[in-house]
Formats: C-alpha cells, sequence, structure tokens
C-alpha cells in the first residue's frame, strides 16, 4: 500500500461522495463532504435523520459494496487513500488500524455464537496467536470496558446481556486490535442516561489510553458538547456548518443549525416558551431543491435578494478560522438571528 504524504492529517476526508441508483432515481447520499481529525481528537458528525451521517462514516470504513454504490473523492486514513485500495487491503485495515461501534449491538453481535467466540476471532484474524491468548486478551478488554466477571460473562450469548453490556462487548470488540480510529454510530441510542454517561466516559477515557481518534455520529447534541472537539454538521447529504464545539454551540450561522439548537431543552437558563422545532421534513435525496437544498424549511430566505436561495446553491465558506458556514445571507445578519433566536450574545457564550 503506498503512502500519500505524511504532512495530511491522520484522517482527511476531501470532497467525497457517495451515490445510489435505484428505481426511482440516483439517491445523493453525500455530496462533496470534506474534513479531517488528528489522532487523540473528538469529531461529532450532526444531523437529522437521512442527512447522510452514517453513509458517510460507512463510506470512510469501506462498508458500501463497490459493485451497487459509485464513491469519488479521497479518504485518506495514515496516508492510505481507502476509496483507492483494493477491498482486501481495506478489510486489512479494518479492525487493525480503524474500527466501528454501530448503532444496535443486539442485531451486530451474533445471537447464536458465545461472546467469547466472536472476540477470540475478531483477534485472530488480525493477530497470529493462539485461542488461549487470544480468550485471555478478550477477557482482559471486557473487563477494561467494565464487564463484571468478564471470565464468566464472556460465555455468555448476546441476549443473555443488558443492552448497556453489549454496547460495552461492542467497544470491546472494537478495540481488541487497538485501532488508532474509531467510529461510534449513535453510541448511546436506546440506553437510559446513566447508562449513556457511562458510555461517554469509557470512550474519553479509553482514547486517552490509545490516542485514537474518534468520530461520533449522532442527533443527540448533548452528547456532541460533552464529548467532541470539532462538529460537522449534515443536512441534505451536505456539509454545511463546521467548527469547534464552541463556535457550532455558541457562534451559529447557518439556519439549519439554529434550528437544532433552538430544539433542544437548555438547563443553562431559564425558558418559558416552547421549544422552537424546525418546521417540514428532510428532502428527498433523489429530489434536492435546486438551490440551498434548506431553502424549503429556511425562514429567512426572504433575507436574500435575488431569490438566490431557490436558484443557487451556498457555497462553504469561512465565516473565521477554522469555521465554515454554507448560506448566502451576510455573516453579520447570520449572527443577528443567532443571538435573537438562542439568547447568546453576539459572537461569544454568555
Amino acid at each position: 500500500m503506498s503512502k500519500l504524504g505524511s504532512s495530511r492529517p491522520y484522517l482527511d476526508v476531501v470532497d467525497l461522495k457517495v451515490e445510489f441508483p435505484t428505481e426511482d432515481g440516483l439517491v445523493r447520499a453525500v455530496d462533496g463532504v470534506s474534513f479531517s481529525l488528528e489522532r487523540g481528537k473528538t469529531l461529532a458528525i450532526v444531523g437529522e435523520s437521512g442527512s447522510g451521517k452514517s453513509v458517510t462514516s460507512q463510506a470512510v470504513m469501506g462498508l458500501h459494496n463497490r459493485k451497487t454504490t459509485t464513491i469519488s473523492g479521497e479518504v485518506v486514513l495514515d496516508g492510505d487513500d481507502l476509496i483507492s485500495l483494493s477491498d482486501d487491503d481495506v478489510r486489512r485495515l479494518r479492525g487493525e488500524k480503524m474500527a466501528m461501534i454501530f448503532q444496535d449491538p443486539l442485531s451486530s453481535l451474533h445471537p447464536f455464537y458465545t461472546i467469547e467466540r466472536q472476540l477470540v476471532e475478531a483477534i485472530q484474524v488480525h493477530q497470529s496467536v493462539s485461542k488461549g491468548e487470544a480468550r485471555k486478551q478478550a477477557v482482559g478488554m471486557l473487563d477494561r470496558v467494565g464487564i463484571p466477571s468478564p471470565d464468566r460473562r464472556i460465555s455468555d450469548y448476546p441476549h443473555q446481556l443488558s443492552g448497556g453490556m453489549r454496547q460495552r462487548v461492542m467497544i470491546a470488540m472494537a478495540l481488541l486490535n487497538s485501532p488508532s480510529l474509531l467510529i461510534a454510530d449513535e453510541p448511546t441510542t436506546a440506553l437510559d442516561v446513566t447508562v449513556q454517561a457511562q458510555i461517554l466516559e469509557l470512550l474519553k477515557d479509553l482514547q486517552r489510553d490509545f490516542n485514537t481518534a474518534i468520530v461520533i455520529i449522532t442527533h443527540d447534541l448533548g452528547v456532541v458538547a460533552d464529548t467532541a472537539d470539532e462538529v460537522v454538521v449534515m443536512y441534505g447529504g451536505r456539509l454545511v456548518e463546521h467548527g469547534t464545539v464552541d463556535d457550532v454551540f455558541h457562534r451559529p450561522e447557518m439556519p439549519y443549525t439554529l434550528g437544532l439548537l433552538a430544539s433542544m431543552p437548555r438547563l443553562d437558563r431559564v425558558r418559558l416558551e416552547r421549544l422552537d422545532p424546525i418546521p417540514g421534513l428532510p428532502p428527498s435525496l433523489i429530489r434536492l431543491p435546486q438551490g440551498c437544498v434548506f431553502r424549503p424549511r429556511c425562514t429567512y430566505h426572504e433575507r436574500v435578494p435575488g431569490g438566490r436561495c431557490d436558484t443557487e446553491r451556498p457555497d462553504l465558506t469561512a465565516t473565521a478560522p477554522g469555521h465554515e458556514v454554507r448560506c448566502h445571507m451576510p455573516a453579520e445578519e447570520r449572527r443577528a438571528i443567532a443571538a435573537e433566536r438562542l439568547g447568546i450574545p453576539i459572537g461569544g457564550p454568555a
């Protein structure tokens, strides 16, 4: 496998496009998404269902069927362009350098095999060790992720474990071969609040131990605020805002991001009105609007002269160092709207 250059970020996604042909038309699930991530840092990808979050993460992992999917752009991990590599090379990197925690551990773990069989197999695929040594490693990792009596619970089947325990098993499986990139797709969905906090704290502890780069796919902005260094906001298969956590939470500018934040309950200030949800539904990825993809749901499009929101796709432009926004409105007007709608001072947190 050839290297593209050591000066690039550890994970560098450039102009990623993913398209699926269907009977109804071409699904443009991901349309020109770019972001990067260094080791030891966490990037959150947020957005509603159907925004392209999971498709993006699956493209990074090389999980799409190349016979039925068109993928272009670059996904460079530690100098290797995963899109141009063969399926065998990508499969070899999956588990060694990158791993994924899926949304539903019960459907991701094989119901007919014990935890031991599944963990031991994951080790022996990538390491030349005996079954006994693989079992020892598996028990050690189960203990590390907080499974009580791991030497006994390793003999259980997935249905014998609680949802939180199954999620811990999935994390253990992902970390068995010490990958440098970990993608967590909705890792706390369907877990109660206490278990959610434990899982997120576990990921942060393991990141400190292994210097892992983590990508979290979520629609839960509370998870983002607690874990991420940077945030990518996606809508209609496109990146619409990108910045640090402070940028996105305290200096948001894209109307879609404002809608996400306004629909989230806040504990740091009194709110007498009801939450302000985004009107309408996300667009079909087969028939996207001609202009700004968010135009049909945006309450501010009339502020843009000449009807540009109806006819012209806005570019992703820098509004501050490290902060990018896709919107036709001038930056000053976007900031004033954010201050009024979210009750935060223009340019910074309260």
